[in-house]
């Protein structure tokens, strides 16, 4: 299935662009949207079927997660009012190009979180996903293209993105790097990919940042 539908927010009333992307995720449809990194293509995260299309336009393994998009850091803290990391975050990192790992709250599905006792977070610095997300409430996001990153790198030509109800356009990306995924559910902050945040930046904010490291055994 191609995309049924492209609106270009830069021609467009942002509020008539909002109300489309509303309509459309309302019903059980998915968008695909610019994030401050990258497009999204996000759904209503209460609808099964919408999330098992997500999945399915993305050829995304059961096993990976999506990504709760949420239009403030305070929404954001609704969702981890107990963890202090997670609210020094929100008020040093939020809105920005990072992705938030806290403890699962018990009202979000297995679903989402591909079973994960965690979950992430995003709080997007884009004007357009902020508006989306605050008609919206909380979408179920995964990025709208396989590799990562802004598929509009270098070039201000359409890229392929995955089937979707509706396009919301809007040229290249203000970040041309992933986020940054930092762990937030431990003593100190884990920073599980290093991306448009630099560790040395997030350490300046969060205090000590551990960084992830796989054990690589010698074959013998």
């Amino acid at each position: 299935m191609p995309i049924e539908a492209v609106l270009d927010a830069r021609h467009e009333r942002l509020e008539g662009v909002v109300e489309e992307a509303a309509r459309v995720i309302m019903r059980g449809g998915t968008v695909i949207f610019p994030n401050d990194t990258s497009y999204g293509i996000g759904c209503d995260p209460y609808r099964s079927d919408a999330i098992d299309r997500i999945y399915g336009a993305k050829g995304r393994p059961d096993h990976k997660p999506l990504t709760l998009h949420v239009a403030t850091p305070a929404e954001f803290l609704e969702f981890a009012r107990e963890n202090p990391l997670a609210i020094l975050a929100a008020k040093r990192l939020l809105p920005g190009p990072v992705t938030l790992i806290v403890k699962r709250p018990w009202f979000i599905s297995d679903e989402l979180t591909a079973g994960l006792a965690t979950i992430g977070f995003r709080v997007p610095d884009e004007p357009i996903a902020q508006a989306i997300l605050d008609r919206c409430g909380p979408l179920a996001v995964s990025s709208a293209n396989p590799s990562g990153g802004s598929p509009y790198r270098g070039s201000d030509a359409q890229p392929t993105l995955p089937p979707a109800d509706l396009l919301v356009e809007n040229g290249p990306t203000r970040y041309d790097l992933e986020s940054s995924i930092v762990d937030l559910t431990g003593p100190v902050a884990r920073l599980l990919r290093e991306g448009a945040v630099s560790i040395e930046r997030l350490s300046e904010l969060l205090g000590p940042v551990e960084r992830h490291t796989v054990k690589v055994r010698s074959q013998s």
